[in-house]
């Protein structure tokens, strides 16, 4: 005997459903173009020399090598050693020497996560939309529904370049640090501070270049949906309707 949901179950889904339909017209209509709009002004805005994104600003880097310090300084282990002070445990961490972290570099990449997050929750309802209206899978008339397949598609791509961008600040912190454990290692060696100059600089670059990207994967996303709305909305209505 074949089960069926009940009709109030059947109308909550129903109800889900459409909330879904709007939500993701919503976005494809108004917030995306909007992102557009707004990340384009920032582009253009990261030409102007007063703004954090462009190469004239100070890059911010200290590669200044701090002494020890406090508590956790090994002078200060040392000093109450030779005191009669009770020994530290075995397998304390201690931080004899630091290099600070580029704060201007920070900010940057705060601007390019928080964009990045925004796009990734934005394509996750946009992809459940086109989903859930795509028709039941049977023989002939199939069309649409491969145009709704290529944007799925496109939209996989756009999360997942999205996600690629966010990494980025990760892969900087890593790189960095290498860079920096050399710098205490070898202080007097005038090229490691060099080197972590000219990588401080790159990034602020690489920063600006990603502020511009997210602005192409909101476009190229955005005009490929706009273009193929037809069939996105109703795959089975029409067949004359070609892919963009």
């Amino acid at each position: 005997m074949a089960e069926h949901m009940d009709s109030k179950t059947a109308a909550r889904i129903e109800d889900f459903r459409k909330k879904i339909t709007e939500t993701g017209e919503h976005i494809v209509f108004h917030v995306f173009p909007e992102k557009i709009l707004e990340l384009n002004e920032a582009v253009l805005a990261a030409s102007s020399v007063n703004s954090p994104f462009h190469p004239s600003q100070p890059t911010g880097t200290d590669a200044t090598v701090r002494p020890p310090s406090g508590e956790d300084g090994v002078a200060k282990k040392r000093k109450r050693e030779e005191d009669g002070a009770v020994p530290v445990p075995a397998g304390t961490v201690y931080y004899p020497q630091s290099v600070a972290a580029n704060q201007r570099l920070l900010g940057l990449h705060d601007v390019i996560k928080r964009e990045c997050e925004q796009l990734g929750t934005l394509v996750e309802q946009v992809k459940l939309w086109i989903t859930l209206t795509m028709p039941k899978i049977e023989d002939g008339d199939n069309f649409g529904v491969e145009i709704q397949t290529e944007v799925l598609n496109e939209l996989d791509r756009v999360h997942q370049s999205a996600y690629n961008l966010r990494d980025l600040a990760r892969q900087h912190h890593l790189e960095r640090a290498k860079i920096c454990s050399k710098l205490i290692k070898y202080p007097n060696i005038e090229d490691y501070t060099m080197a972590l100059r000219e990588h401080d600089e790159k990034h602020v670059r690489v920063a600006r270049e990603n502020l511009t990207d997210v602005r192409d994967l909101y476009a190229v996303m955005t005009d490929l949906i706009h273009k193929n709305i037809t069939k996105i909305r109703a795959p089975k209505a029409n067949n004359n309707s070609g892919f963009y």
